[in-house]
């Protein structure tokens, strides 16, 4: 979905390049009969797509690449035009094969890239299929660098009998996943943008199983949390932050950045101070909300707007519990193990926006790995719950990545939330560091199908953990590009010594910076300041981005 989005909403070129889970997948040609075995029951799926060509295997160890690119010629995606791009991507294969010490070529009436092709034994060492829309380009190719071979015996791989699959690895060329990229992304630059600027956002390749194992408050202060891998700020260590946590945002590091993090107990700029400011309105939302048992994101996260919001008789419900299956870098919620969903919990939640009197209601959740649909099925409830007993109310959900699982997302997306929000979080550099379950093309890819689902949708970013403007600049144009309406920038605070520390404190102008350049890009609305949050003003921004939205269609501005 996310490259749909790109295709079809974005004039820039881009090329997504990453690793897929066992999956084979059938072109327009393909046919069924050329899967050889079950491949579901082998832990595999099976997808049909609108690109050219049969069947093909993705999977751990081959790169796959999806330029999106603006395509020169005259009949606007052609069968000529098609060909010369296929030629093309063809060549820049042959490029990168070369420029890692593997001569490969073409082989008459075969699409592809083969080793040996002139030989008694061409081998394809990569697939190609496409498609051209509108001078737009789609899919992409598939490059075998150190794939279990053994999937391509289990298809008729490309439709193509008596001849072979190899990789780099068989080849004997000793690559890395990343030193492969890196010399595809240089000759796609060199390729594709001879002239123009390129913008590259890496994130963290294929991560072992163990090191992708959550942690709990209780494992981050175990033994062995004094410890310091090498590059690591030995103070931040001191103050009990994990060592793997420390590790992962040691490894995101930009090459010569030693800038020494602020240390926890630091003094908080003047601008990033907030005085507790209770009254009767915020003692009567804390009463309601403990008479229905309702758990907020206010509360469980430290925010610290929470006197200014609830004041103003606005609070964020979280459901699903007050415990997490994931443990964030930044995130103060509870990550032991999770209690049982509790099934009157939406309409507790609709009792209490009826107390409240509330005409924007926002619910966020935790997210929920131990249940089948991540939560979805409790989100969609808390919706129409909510729409039964305030039908004039907006409602605003807060939704996890659901594993990216489409059956899950569609559950949400048909509730029709009139704003559908999921964080992205932080730039791509930092992902692994920030949040090691989840991922940022998976959380464009989330908000992509949203927007294509028609509706509005919004996205976070916390500043401060260790990105550049630029890279802020980019995270915003990923966003607009997959189609976000609404992003909220903040600064990260630090909720305890077993956490991400502050890399920098960002001043007030670099926000109202973000701001200008995201709503010059076409996000209908950026709420940036320093004490900004994901539910920050929630009903204003969403009475300002539909405020635009009407405009544009109306003509009056133009985007």
């Amino acid at each position: 979905m996310l490259q749909r989005r790109l295709h079809t909403h974005s004039d820039d070129d881009h090329l997504l390049l990453l690793e897929h889970p066992h999956v084979v997948t059938l072109g327009r040609r393909g046919r069924r009969e050329h899967l050889l075995v079950d491949v579901e029951a082998l832990g595999g799926t099976v997808v049909e797509t609108d690109r050219g060509g049969e069947v093909t295997y993705h999977g751990p160890g081959q790169l796959v690449g999806y330029p999106i690119l603006t395509v020169p010629g005259r009949r606007g995606g052609g069968m000529a035009d098609t060909a010369a791009y296929v030629s093309g991507v063809e060549q820049l294969l042959i490029d990168v094969l070369g420029d890692l010490g593997l001569a490969a070529g073409r082989l008459d009436r075969h699409t592809g890239v083969w080793v040996d092709p002139d030989g008694v034994r061409p081998r394809k060492i990569a697939a190609i299929g496409v498609r051209l829309s509108r001078a737009r380009s789609m899919h992409g190719f598939a490059l075998n660098v150190d794939p279990d071979l053994g999937w391509f015996g289990r298809i008729v791989p490309c439709g193509i009998t008596g001849l072979g699959v190899t990789s780099l690895a068989e080849e004997g060329i000793d690559a890395s996943m990343r030193e492969v990229v890196d010399i595809a992304a240089r000759r796609a630059a060199e390729r594709w943008a001879p002239h123009g600027r390129v913008d590259r956002a890496d994130v963290a390749h294929r991560v072992a199983p163990d090191d992708m194992a959550q942690f709990t408050r209780e494992a981050a202060n175990g033994a062995g949390a004094g410890a310091v891998p090498d590059g690591d700020a030995p103070g931040a260590a001191a103050e009990g932050v994990s060592p793997r946590l420390l590790g992962r945002l040691s490894s995101a590091r930009l090459e010569g950045d030693r800038r020494e993090p602020v240390p926890l107990r630091s003094r908080k700029p003047e601008w990033m101070r907030v005085p507790l400011s209770t009254g009767p309105t915020f003692h009567k939302i804390r009463s309601t909300l403990r008479d229905l048992d309702l758990v907020t994101v206010c509360e469980e996260a430290g925010c610290p707007n929470i006197s200014e919001c609830w004041n103003d008789g606005t609070a964020t419900f979280m459901i699903l519990g007050e415990r997490c299956t994931r443990a964030c870098g930044f995130c103060m919620v509870d990550t032991r193990r999770p209690v049982a969903a509790d099934p009157e919990e939406p309409a507790r939640v609709a009792e209490a926006a009826a107390r409240m009197g509330l005409e924007h209601v926002v619910v966020t959740m935790v997210a929920r790995d131990d249940l089948g649909d991540g939560g979805a099925a409790a989100v969609a409830a808390t919706v129409a719950a909510l729409r039964h007993r305030l039908p004039h109310a907006r409602v605003e959900t807060l939704i996890s990545d659901l594993g990216g699982d489409p059956d899950s997302l569609q559950t949400v997306f048909d509730a029709r939330p009139d704003v559908l929000n999921h964080n992205i979080e932080t730039v791509a550099r930092l992902q692994r560091a920030v949040r090691p379950s989840a991922g940022y093309a998976r959380s464009l890819s989330v908000l992509a199908r949203a927007a294509g689902a028609g509706l509005t949708t919004k996205s976070s970013i916390i500043a401060g953990m260790g990105e550049t403007h630029d890279e802020v600049v980019q995270t915003l144009a990923d966003l607009h590009s997959a189609g976000t309406g609404i992003v909220t920038i903040g600064q990260y605070l630090r909720p305890s010594a077993r956490h991400l520390p502050v890399d920098r404190w960002w001043p007030p102008e670099a926000f109202e910076r973000w701001k200008e350049i995201g709503e010059a890009m076409g996000i209908s609305h950026v709420e940036s300041s320093p004490l900004t949050r994901s539910s920050y003003h929630a009903r204003q921004a969403a009475d300002a981005a539909a405020g635009t939205v009407e405009a544009i269609e109306a003509g009056t501005v133009r985007i």
